[in-house]
């Protein structure tokens, strides 16, 4: 009888496992993070200038160099540069400024990030 009760025990630590790493796992903001490569691809008929919240991003030493890095990596971008911070030393705007050339895709650019570690990071303008 304690060898049953073992094996159902075990099933269901085994379920519940499962269950931890498939379950989507929720954002600061109590939301549930989802795939940014299923959104439809949006290439920037121009070149311009655009601005990416990265809430994620907390300093400027390790954070933004790691930001900038896959965000130049992405097809298209010229440059990235940290926005304007009110207080010199203190990250407290967390946003970048990237410009791109024509053909820019701001949908894989996000999804880099967030496979860098910076969910949440959004178009903001």
């Amino acid at each position: 009888m304690r060898g049953v009760v073992y094996l159902i025990a075990a099933v269901a630590a085994a379920g519940i496992m499962l269950g931890i790493a498939y379950y989507p796992m929720p954002n600061e903001a109590g939301t549930t993070t989802t795939d940014t490569n299923s959104a439809p691809v949006r290439l920037m008929s121009a070149a311009g200038s655009m601005t990416i919240a990265v809430p994620e991003m907390h300093c400027e030493v390790a954070c933004f160099p790691r930001v900038k890095e896959t965000l130049q990596a992405a097809d298209g971008v010229q440059s990235v540069e940290l926005a304007v911070q009110q207080s010199e030393g203190v990250l407290d705007n967390r946003q970048v400024i990237v410009n791109y050339e024509q053909g820019f895709n701001p949908s894989s650019a996000l999804a880099a990030l967030v496979e860098e570690g910076f969910p949440g990071s959004t178009v903001v303008e």
